[in-house]
């Protein structure tokens, strides 16, 4: 996958874009990049685009127009700690968050569909934070809901995409060999 100084991607358009994102150093707030780097070592087909970000940005907006789906992964200040949520996203639903320091994925699903045509079906998996405060550390509560959560991942890209790794005999693959 290559980016342009525009911030366009050219290469494989994936079926299913994964977006892992939080602050890695503010404890649980590191949920959804811990599960997108546990998928990246496990989902290895070309149909799939795992990210780990910081934030979510409007230059996502390309991907998730071309993208069939869009799995969002994060964590959630409010809720029972270590609780998880699944939840469809509706791109028409209005944000007050609008795009300032936090957009939301509602609001750039929007944005894909607006400046695009078109826009990913979304789906939000949250955990419900117990610890926010710096660190690198999950709290026990999250940690114990990574793998989870990775699980109802796996099962959604399973029904998206029969031809991935989430479909294959455990011990098979289907890397492509290195030109290199």
């Amino acid at each position: 996958m290559h980016v342009c100084a525009a911030g366009r991607l050219y290469g494989p358009v994936p079926k299913v874009l994964i977006i892992g994102y939080g602050n890695t150093l503010r404890g649980d707030d590191a949920f959804g990049p811990r599960v997108a780097e546990l998928l990246r070592e496990t989902e290895i087909a070309a149909s799939i685009e795992i990210l780990s970000l910081h934030q979510l940005t409007p230059e996502l907006m390309d991907t998730l127009s071309r993208a069939d789906l869009a799995i969002f992964l994060d964590a959630a200040a409010a809720g029972e700690p270590g609780a998880i949520a699944e939840r469809k996203l509706d791109p028409n639903a209005r944000s007050s968050a609008g795009f300032t320091h936090h957009a939301t994925p509602e609001a750039l699903l929007a944005g894909a569909r607006i400046l695009y045509g078109r826009a990913a079906e979304g789906v939000l998996i949250s955990v419900a934070g117990a610890d926010f405060s710096f660190g690198a550390d999950l709290s026990p509560a999250v940690a114990a809901r990574v793998e989870e959560a990775a699980a109802l991942t796996r099962r959604l890209i399973a029904a998206a995409t029969p031809d991935t790794a989430a479909n294959r005999p455990p011990g098979s693959s289907e890397r492509t060999p290195s030109l290199g």
